[in-house]
């Protein structure tokens, strides 16, 4: 297939990446995580671009890994463990490069978001979805327990909901979606592109340096006990009371004025 893995479009500071595999469901194939790993190596060192949004093309976001790939991988010498080894590895690295991203990124979720599409959804810093979108870490259904989609699920919502939904394989919808806390909000699917955008706009509308030192902090203080968070994020706050930016915010908020930030 000679179509792009990846379409980008970039404006106004907002870059959106659209999965482009609509006939397989955009599953995450070995091309499709390769594509967008690349694309996320790009943008972490592209200035111009504030936020990022992550959709999917035709008929759903993301129905999880390509488990055609996979069947076949099973003919190897080993039943093909070492090729799901460096999979998941795969898998992990480009969930990662998301987090490790500068820029917020905001999953914009139609459709279905299953398995490691799931993931997907739960790995980005914030999502939008439409009203009829379900989720589910449903690989139980299949006899594949979403061990690694756990990971990123589990972090997003309650815990015994997460594994209900991981030893049942049911869905989830999108009104419990936002309940739960896996996803920010919901609109009508004529109106997803627009609310997503509004989102994506009033983060890219912030200090890009100020976002950048917060998102960093966000996930570093997650993971220390609560003393120790304290800590960090005093001297990240510290950090970032000395941007030149920073002082010119202060300023014009004091002069109820409109901030003039060169960044």
């Amino acid at each position: 297939m000679s179509d792009p893995f990846i379409l980008r479009e970039d404006k106004g500071g907002i870059c959106r990446l659209t999965l482009n595999r609509p006939k397989s469901l955009n599953a995450l194939s070995e091309g499709m995580m390769a594509a967008l790993t690349a694309e996320f190596a790009k943008l972490a060192t592209d200035r111009s671009i504030k936020a990022v949004i992550l959709a999917g093309s035709g008929k759903a976001f993301c129905a999880g890994h390509d488990l055609k790939e996979m069947t076949a991988a099973r003919a190897g010498p080993d039943g093909g463990k070492a090729y799901f080894l460096e999979l998941f590895k795969t898998c992990t690295a480009m969930m990662l490069s998301i987090r490790d991203l500068p820029q917020p990124v905001i999953a914009q979720a139609h459709g279905i978001a299953t398995a490691a599409g799931c993931q997907l959804v739960a790995t980005c810093d914030m999502a939008v979805a439409a009203e009829d979108t379900i989720f589910g870490v449903n690989g139980v259904n299949i006899g594949l327990f979403c061990s690694t989609p756990m990971v990123a699920l589990s972090r997003n919502i309650p815990r015994k909901r997460a594994f209900e939904m991981l030893t049942t394989g049911e869905f989830m919808h999108a009104d419990e979606a936002i309940a739960m806390g896996l996803i920010n909000r919901s609109a009508p699917l004529a109106d997803l592109d627009d609310a997503t955008h509004a989102l994506a706009e009033t983060v890219a509308g912030k200090l890009s340096a100020a976002v950048k030192i917060g998102k960093r902090a966000f996930y570093e203080q997650l993971e220390m006990p609560l003393d120790a968070a304290y800590a960090h994020t005093g001297a990240v706050m510290a950090e970032n009371m000395m941007l030149p930016d920073t002082e010119e915010g202060i300023a014009a908020f004091l002069e109820k004025r409109k901030p003039n930030w060169n960044a």
